[in-house]
């Protein structure tokens, strides 16, 4: 009878900087290794990205150095890029975070944009145990004309899967895939792929509590926030070196004590944070509320901004829910300004007609749009809100039948045309397709990266006059 050899991969996937659970996932990634290596069986452990979220001022006053010491503190061998590394991080800084890491990022379809895989990253790593051989390949979500922008050109995961998954099948006994690509590519991945034998998942925040299988092809993923951990187990054929068997399942960490020595790193690093990003930037004489189904100030100020940040923008439209907080009469912060527009989310220029300008006001005037429920998409608040805008002014009746309530819509003084292409400063969640319905259809011509909207904001508030003319009204309701 032929050797098995088993071996174990722990994994975790979008965790978004929930440090809340690091203690705990510290505590029951150290147990099962030690319980493993008692019985003399190999394990490595890996994540498939989006562990940082700049949500968090842990991530965002660290500049995710933060999660990065975490991440070695917790024994990390293998990880990957998340959308969320790659969109909210600057080549720079990725840099800085993972040049001199002790773990390996596994990024085989991110090429910098001059050519080649980054210094502090590898296509693909081949790892040895008792003499067999275990290949592992990390790839992430492609969002090409965004990432360009950053300096990246993230390849078609299918393309490069299927020529390096055929390049290596013949020297290696098994192939084990970090996908940030989500469950539905991870299933197609399995069929039109052959030769991957582990797909560890991610980006769609799906709890896989047992393992799908596709073929031969067995697909895992541990859930969102660090909530479960992951945990494979493949026994090895020494003899026929193939896998004989793989089997998965996910371990809730709140069954495991927080440690609390990464408890006290994490108040470390939260109170470094919070320092770094406390230096006043102005000081309000008067608050600056923010109104989610009104008209409201702070989010006339946010809108002016955009118009501002943007050239040649005829208008601003941004919908009010990005704002989660007024400001208070005193000081104001980076990190105040964090905490109410907390979201990875950038400012960018989109060509929309008259008409469709025209009915995202409508919209804007209706209960059930405000009110609308928004997830993902960088968005970390709570609903969609009304929209504040800049160089437009409208006059409503609120009594009217929903989508008839606009009477006249000027823009820059002058009646808006229908028929006539305007160029809106807005929001890239827009152009993701979530939000209002007419922004979605706009023609994005300019994203600006890396910089988010609390920039928009910080930079707005310090322009002369731009509080008192943040006080008008530009929509106008018939009373």
């Amino acid at each position: 009878m032929h050797q098995r050899i088993r071996v174990h991969l722990l994994h975790t996937n979008d965790i978004h900087s929930h440090f809340d659970k690091m203690p705990h996932m510290y505590t029951a990634i150290s147990t099962l290794r030690k319980e493993l290596h008692r019985s003399n069986e190999p394990c490595f452990t890996v994540d498939v990205g989006d562990h940082m979220d700049r949500v968090r001022i842990e991530t965002e006053g660290s500049h995710g150095l933060a999660n990065r010491d975490i991440m070695c503190a917790t024994g990390y061998q293998l990880v990957t890029l998340g959308n969320n590394e790659l969109l909210t991080f600057s080549k720079d800084e990725l840099r800085e975070l993972y040049q001199d890491a002790p773990f390996t990022v596994l990024a085989t379809n991110v090429k910098e944009k001059e050519g080649g895989t980054p210094s502090w990253a590898r296509d693909i790593v081949i790892q040895e145990i008792d003499g067999c051989r275990i290949a592992f390949l990390g790839v992430t979500i492609s969002f090409p004309t965004v990432y360009e922008l950053l300096g990246w050109n993230v390849e078609d995961p299918f393309d490069v899967l299927a020529t390096e998954v055929a390049k290596v099948r013949g020297k290696v006994d098994g192939i084990v895939l970090l996908s940030h690509l989500g469950l539905g590519n991870d299933r197609r991945l399995a069929e039109r792929i052959p030769g991957i034998d582990v797909i560890l998942g991610g980006h769609t925040h799906h709890l896989l509590r047992t393992p799908e299988w596709v073929g031969s092809t067995m697909i895992a993923a541990a859930g969102q926030f660090g909530e479960y951990l992951g945990h494979v187990t493949m026994e090895l054929d020494k003899g026929t070196r193939r896998i004989s068997k793989m089997t998965a399942k996910c371990v809730p960490v709140e069954e495991f004590l927080p440690d609390q020595g990464m408890e006290k790193d994490i108040l470390y690093f939260r109170q470094k944070a919070q320092a770094a990003l406390a230096e006043p930037l102005l000081t309000l004489t008067d608050p600056l509320p923010i109104h989610w189904n009104d008209e409201s100030p702070l989010g006339n100020l946010l809108a002016d901004g955009l118009l501002a940040w943007m050239d040649d923008a005829d208008c601003a439209m941004v919908n009010a829910g990005q704002l989660l907080d007024g400001l208070e009469r005193g000081g104001v912060s980076r990190a105040r300004l964090h905490e109410i527009c907390p979201h990875p989310i950038n400012p960018c220029r989109m060509i929309l007609t008259g008409e469709r300008i025209r009915l995202t006001l409508e919209q804007a005037v209706v209960k059930e749009f405000q009110n609308r429920r928004i997830k993902g998409f960088g968005f970390r608040g709570k609903q969609l809100g009304t929209i504040n805008m800049a160089g437009i002014e409208a006059i409503y009746d609120g009594s009217r039948p929903p989508m008839e309530r606009l009477r006249s819509v000027m823009i820059n003084g002058f009646p808006l045309e229908d028929d006539r292409q305007y160029q809106v400063a807005t929001i890239d969640m827009f152009t993701f397709g979530v939000g209002y319905l007419e922004m979605q259809k706009g023609e994005p011509i300019q994203y600006c990266l890396p910089e988010f909207l609390r920039d928009v904001l910080a930079h707005q508030l310090q322009q002369p006059g731009a509080i008192q003319n943040a006080w008008k009204r530009r929509w106008h309701p018939i009373v």
